[in-house]
């Protein structure tokens, strides 16, 4: 009998077929996705933007089992909108399943990528100019959102002084550069009452193909690793509880939790209750 370790061939056959399955439930859900609730929608992975409708519902769980509101979204990097459409159609329906207000704030320059500093913000991938904002058009499509608009150094120094947003749960990373986002990463240092005590992230420019070739020492993924070796507090980490599963999406290993230890609400109760081993 043929091993898949010892037949190569056989093993990619195996892997296309199961690819081929994945392809084919995910088609015949999404054409009966009506039968479904949200709130299942968002479970079976079977929704626009699952990497978003994932952080959001968790973020809105979070809150609701701290017994909280209202909370915030952030995407940094908006360029045409599309993802900030998305956020507020999952917003809708998440402030109907929990009960919960949800703030969105937007940042982006509206002029496109600046200039790659150094070698840091892959100047082999990015151009200054790319993803440019029609500040314009986008205003008209978006409902409730709140835009950033300006240089991100300028902007995030005043944000929580300017909208006193409530606690942030969700944060939607695209600014492509490690120097724009070693900024963004910075407001994880305000007070704690801006925050929930464990943030979902979802960072865009971590994985790519054999052009970006993104590694630990350039990029968002850079910006992480300064960010947790100057931090004792605050930690940003692989979501685990996605990566380990059997059946793994690329985006699972995009998402991150940050930590705020110090957090007056990090250690409350959110579990179930009383968790017993039941013995025979």
């Amino acid at each position: 009998m043929y091993s898949l370790s010892t037949k190569p061939f056989l093993k990619e056959k195996y892997y296309s077929s199961r690819l081929l399955l994945k392809k084919i439930y995910k088609f015949i859900f999404s054409r009966f996705s009506f039968l479904f609730s949200f709130r299942t929608k968002v479970k079976l992975k079977i929704i626009s933007r699952p990497h978003y409708a994932y952080c959001i519902f968790n973020a809105c769980q979070l809150a609701s089992k701290l017994g909280l509101k209202s909370i915030s979204i952030i995407e940094f990097g908006v360029a045409t909108g599309n993802g900030l459409v998305c956020i507020e159609e999952i917003v809708s329906e998440m402030e109907k399943i929990f009960d919960i207000k949800v703030e969105i704030y937007g940042f982006d320059s509206s002029q496109g990528l600046p200039k790659p500093k150094d070698y840091r913000d892959l100047p082999y991938h990015w151009k200054e100019g790319f993803f440019k904002m029609d500040y314009e058009k986008l205003k008209h499509k978006l409902r409730k959102t709140k835009l950033i608009i300006g240089d991100l150094k300028d902007t995030s120094n005043t944000f929580f002084e300017k909208y006193s947003p409530a606690p942030i749960g969700a944060i939607f990373h695209d600014l492509d550069f490690y120097s724009s986002t070693k900024i963004a990463l910075n407001l994880f240092k305000e007070k704690n009452k801006f925050f929930l005590p464990r943030i979902f992230n979802y960072f865009d420019d971590i994985l790519g193909t054999e052009i970006e070739l993104y590694n630990d020492y350039t990029g968002e993924r850079l910006a992480i690793n300064e960010f947790n070796e100057e931090n004792n507090d605050i930690k940003i980490s692989p979501c685990y509880n996605l990566i380990c599963q059997k059946n793994t999406f690329s985006w699972y290993h995009q998402i991150f939790i940050t930590h705020i230890f110090k957090h007056n609400l990090y250690n409350s109760f959110i579990s179930k209750e009383n968790q017993q081993i039941i013995r025979d």
